[in-house]
C-alpha cells in the first residue's frame, strides 16, 4: 500500500537586491510560529543569512532552507540572493521549487533581475505570485508599481487587493473579495473592477470560461473566477499581485493564504522508486560534503547505498531548523551526509521525468581573473580552497596554470570577486590579490582545414598515426568527435585517448580560448603492436602506448585549427536604456565610444528608450557613467545575449595552461620533461632525441 505523506510545497523567494526577501522570509517563519521576533538584516540576526559575510554586508550570498506549517501543508522555504553577481544560487534552487514568490519594492519597482527572473520562472513553468514590499515607506506606489509590472514584467497579472495608506507606517493590505461593488475602495470589488479584470485575463487562457464570459456573464461567480485563478497560477499562466510590507507585517496573512491557496502542495510516494536532485553541497566542520537534496519520489535511509556511496547521516527540515533523521521521503529537503564524491546537480536514484540533466538556466559567467596569494607558501592550499568554492559554484570555473603557477577563476562580477576574497580570508585563512578583471571570449572554426603525422615519418616522433579534420558546427552544438575510419583499425582504448585529448585541447583554440562548436574527425589512424624481446619483457621503444596519441593529438588539431581558422568572439549583452529625454545627446556618444550597438530608440513621455548591443566588457562602464550623464535617472537593464565577432583592433588572446603545441619545439621539450623520456621509435637518447630532431 503506498504511503501517504502530508502535502509539501517548496517555497522559492526570489527578488533584486535589496526588495526584502530575506525580511519576508522572517515574517513568514513569524507568522507561522517558528521564531517569537522577527530578526532584521541590518541588524544582522536572522534565521537564513546565517554566513558572518552576509550579516556584515547585510546581503545573501548563499541560498538558505527554512521550514513551517501551514494549515496542514509543510512548506520548504529557500531564501535565494538577490544580487546578480550570485545568480549561480538561484539557478540551483529553480530545479527544486514546486512555486515562487517574486518580490518587488513598491519604492523601485521593477528591476532588470525582476525581469530575467520572472523570465526565467515562467520559461521553466514554476508558479508564481508576486509580492509588492515596503508600502509602508516614503515614495511607495500602488498605480505605478501595477503599471510597471505590466509594462515590463509581465500583462498576466492580477492586483488581489487595495492598499489604503500607501507610503505610510500605517499602510494595510485589504483583499478584493468580489462581493459588492460599491465603488467605496473598501477593498471588496471596486465598482466591479477586480471582477472584471480577473474575468477578462483568466479568459484569455481558457476557451470555455470566455465563451461563459460572453453568453452568460451570470454564470461567472467569484467563487468560479477564484478556482479557476488557483488552476491558471498553477500552471504559470497568470501571476496574482499581493501588497504588504515585510517590516510592519501588512498583507503578509493574505499572502500566507495566497500561497496555500494557489500554489500546487504536492503528496509524494514514499514507496515509489527513489529520485531526487542535489542542488546544493557544502562542507561540514571537520570538512566533509553535505549535500542539500529535493526528493521527488522514494525515500532514503540512513545507512543506504547511492552509488558506491553510503549514506552516513540524514538531516531533514522542520519547523526551521534541520533536525537529524533517520530517513528523507518524498516531497521533502534534506541533507545527506557520506557521499564523497556528491556534486550540485547530481540524481538521487532515477532522474525526475521531463528533466534534462545539466540544464542551465542562465548564462554563464564571461569574467575572468587571476588569483594570487599574499605568501608563496600558501599556492597549494589556495587551490584547494577555491576547488572547494566551485564545488559548492558549478557556474564558477578554475584554470590552473602549471607553467605560471597561477589559478584563474570565472566570475559574474565585482562583487562576486570581493566575496570570494572574503571567504579565503575568513574561512580558508588565506590573504589574496586578483589581476584586473577581464571578459572571457570564445573562438568560433571558421572553415574547414585537416591535417595529420604518420607513425615512422618526420617529423613525428610517437609512436602514433592521427589526422584530424575540424569543421564549424551551429551555435549551442557543442563539440562532436566522429570517426572516419574503421573502429576494428587499432585498439579502443587509443581512439578513447584521441577523443579525450582532442576535448581537453579545445578548451584552448589558437588564441587560446574555448573552441565551443565544431566537428573533429578522425581521418587517419595507425599503431604499433606490442612488441616484445626474446625473453618475454615489453619493448615500450617499439610498442605504441595511448600516450603516444595523447601526445601528438594537441600537434595535429592546431595543425588542424590553423587549417580552419578561427575568429574570436566576446560576449555581447542586449541593453534597454531609459533615459530623460533631454539627456540623449549626451548619452548616444559614450554608448558609440562603448562600442554598443543601439536599435531604433522609442518615446515614452519625457523618457527616451534606447536598446540594443554592448560588448559585456563595457558593462561595468556604461553602469558607473549614467548617473552622471543623466542626474541620476537613467535605468538600465542589461543581460548576456551572444557572442559576437571582435571588430577592428587587436584581437584579443588567452595565456595558454596546457604546453603549447602552436610552438612545436617547445612542446616537444616539455612533453620530454613530462614523460622522461620513453616511448620513442628511435634509439640511443629516446624520446628527447626524436623530439630535438622533430625540432629542428
Amino acid at each position: 500500500m503506498q504511503s501517504t505523506l502530508p502535502h509539501t510545497l517548496n517555497l522559492g523567494i526570489l527578488a533584486h537586491i535589496d526588495a526584502g526577501k530575506t525580511s519576508l522570509t522572517e515574517r513568514f517563519l513569524h507568522a507561522a510560529g517558528v521564531i517569537d521576533e522577527v530578526g532584521r538584516v541590518d541588524d544582522g540576526n536572522t534565521q537564513t543569512d546565517s554566513l558572518a559575510l552576509e550579516r556584515r554586508r547585510g546581503i545573501t550570498i548563499k541560498s538558505a532552507v527554512v521550514s513551517f506549517a501551514v494549515d496542514g501543508t509543510t512548506v520548504n522555504l529557500i531564501d535565494t540572493p538577490g544580487h546578480p553577481d550570485f545568480i549561480a544560487e538561484v539557478e540551483r534552487v529553480l530545479s527544486v521549487l514546486d512555486g515562487a514568490v517574486l518580490v518587488v519594492s513598491a519604492v523601485e519597482g521593477v528591476q532588470a533581475q525582476t525581469r530575467v527572473l520572472l523570465r526565467t520562472l515562467r520559461r521553466l513553468g514554476i508558479p508564481t505570485l508576486v509580492f509588492v514590499n515596503k508600502t509602508d515607506r516614503r515614495g511607495a506606489r500602488y498605480e505605478g508599481v501595477l503599471r510597471h509590472i505590466a509594462e515590463r514584467l509581465t500583462p498576466d497579472a492580477v492586483p488581489m487587493g487595495s492598499v489604503p495608506g500607501i507610503g505610510t507606517r500605517d499602510a494595510r493590505f485589504v483583499p478584493f473579495t468580489g462581493d459588492d461593488g460599491d465603488g467605496d475602495g473598501d477593498g471588496e470589488d471596486r465598482g466591479g473592477g477586480f471582477t472584471a479584470r480577473l474575468t477578462e485575463l483568466l479568459a484569455e487562457h481558457d476557451d470555455t470560461l470566455l465563451a461563459a464570459y460572453v453568453d452568460d456573464p451570470a454564470s461567472l461567480t467569484y467563487d468560479r473566477l477564484r478556482t479557476e485563478l488557483a488552476r491558471q497560477t498553477r500552471r504559470a499562466l497568470v501571476h496574482p499581485v499581493f501588497f504588504g510590507s515585510a517590516a510592519t507585517g501588512a498583507g503578509i496573512p493574505e499572502l500566507m493564504r495566497g500561497v496555500r491557496e494557489l500554489l500546487p502542495a504536492r503528496r509524494g510516494d514514499a514507496d515509489g522508486p527513489v529520485s531526487g536532485s542535489v542542488f546544493k553541497v557544502e562542507r561540514g566542520a571537520a570538512g566533509e560534503k553535505i549535500a542539500y537534496v529535493r526528493m521527488f519520489s522514494g525515500t532514503v535511509r540512513t545507512r543506504d547505498r547511492l552509488g558506491a556511496a553510503k549514506v552516513t547521516g540524514i538531516g531533514v527540515f522542520e519547523q526551521g531548523a534541520n533536525v537529524q533523521r533517520s530517513e528523507v521521503r518524498a516531497g521533502q529537503i534534506g541533507t545527506l551526509r557520506g557521499l564523497a564524491d556528491v556534486r550540485i546537480g547530481d540524481v538521487i536514484g532515477v532522474p525526475r521525468e521531463g528533466v534534462r540533466a545539466g540544464a542551465h538556466h542562465f548564462a554563464p559567467p564571461t569574467l575572468e581573473t587571476v588569483v594570487s596569494p599574499l605568501r608563496a607558501a600558501d599556492r597549494g592550499a589556495l587551490h584547494l580552497a577555491l576547488t572547494q568554492l566551485a564545488e559548492q559554484d558549478p557556474l564558477i570555473d578554475l584554470r590552473q596554470d602549471d607553467v605560471r603557477q597561477e589559478v584563474s577563476v570565472s566570475l559574474y562580477g565585482e562583487v562576486q570577486k570581493e566575496v570570494v576574497q572574503a571567504t579565503l580570508a575568513e574561512e580558508y585563512g588565506l590573504d589574496v590579490t586578483f589581476r584586473e578583471t577581464t571578459t572571457i571570449c570564445v573562438e568560433r572554426v571558421i572553415g574547414t582545414g585537416a591535417a595529420h603525422e604518420i607513425i615512422d615519418t618526420e617529423p613525428n616522433p610517437f609512436l602514433a598515426t592521427v589526422g584530424l579534420r575540424v569543421e564549424p558546427a551551429p551555435v549551442g552544438a557543442g563539440v562532436e568527435f566522429r570517426l572516419g575510419v574503421e573502429l576494428g583499425s587499432m585498439p579502443y582504448a587509443f581512439f578513447r585517448a584521441v577523443e579525450e585529448t582532442v576535448r581537453e585541447t579545445l578548451q584552448q583554440g589558437v588564441h587560446g580560448w574555448r573552441v565551443p562548436d565544431c566537428t573533429v574527425t578522425m581521418t587517419h589512424a595507425g599503431y604499433w603492436p606490442r612488441q616484445s624481446h626474446a625473453h618475454g619483457t615489453f619493448d615500450k621503444s617499439m610498442s605504441s602506448t595511448a600516450g603516444d596519441f595523447r601526445h601528438l593529438t594537441p600537434l595535429v588539431l592546431m595543425d588542424a585549427l590553423r587549417a580552419a581558422g578561427t575568429a574570436v568572439h566576446e560576449p555581447m549583452h542586449r541593453f534597454r536604456l531609459d533615459v530623460p529625454a533631454d539627456t540623449v545627446g549626451a548619452v548616444l556618444p559614450v554608448l558609440a565610444r562603448l562600442r554598443a550597438v543601439p536599435h531604433t530608440p522609442t518615446t515614452s513621455g519625457a523618457s527616451y528608450r534606447l536598446a540594443g548591443d554592448i560588448p559585456a566588457a563595457q558593462v561595468h562602464t556604461l553602469e558607473q557613467l549614467l548617473p552622471g550623464l543623466t542626474r541620476g535617472e537613467g535605468e538600465l537593464e542589461s543581460a548576456f545575449d551572444h557572442y559576437r565577432p571582435v571588430r577592428g583592433g587587436t584581437v584579443p588572446t588567452r595565456e595558454r595552461t596546457d604546453h603549447d603545441p602552436l610552438h612545436r619545439k617547445d612542446y616537444l621539450l616539455r612533453v620530454v620533461r613530462r614523460t622522461n623520456g620513453g616511448g620513442s621509435k628511435s634509439g640511443g637518447s629516446g624520446e628527447e632525441g626524436a623530439a630535438a630532431t622533430a625540432a629542428r
